[in-house]
């Protein structure tokens, strides 16, 4: 099988295992190609390395280097991908996403087919039909 182009490479940011490799199994399953990160200093590592990904799916409370403070490292480095914030955090919702400059938003737990169609209106593909 051929390596996804970087189109199709997304960066999951999460620190619990489970979620983390449950969304990662999703998206390969989706075609999608997927980089893993267990909180926002190893997301940046893996972003300064190589290409950039498509789009990141960031968790907001992670140890070492949570969301909000990923994302303002991010925005200081420059242009960069989408971000889609995956939060069980109550108090977050799409707008406090759009307004710290994210694409998407989804609540924990994420529904499969939710994801997927957050991911590809986030790259401007239209959702798949159901």
């Amino acid at each position: 099988m051929l390596a996804a182009p970087a189109h199709r490479t997304i960066l999951v940011v999460e620190d619990n295992d489970v979620s983390r490799e449950g969304l990662a199994a999703v998206l390969r399953r989706a075609d999608y190609r997927v980089l893993v990160a267990a909180n926002g200093d190893e997301a940046l590592y893996l972003l300064k390395g190589g290409p950039p990904p498509a789009l990141i799916l960031l968790d907001m409370l992670m140890p070492v280097l949570d969301g909000v403070h990923f994302l303002d490292r991010l925005q200081q480095a420059g242009p960069h991908p989408p971000v889609i914030v995956t939060t069980a955090v109550g108090a977050l919702s799409r707008e406090w996403a759009e307004d710290h400059g994210c694409a998407g938003f989804l609540h924990k737990p994420v529904d499969t087919k939710q994801l997927l169609d957050e991911v590809r209106r986030c790259l401007g593909w239209p959702p798949r039909a159901a």
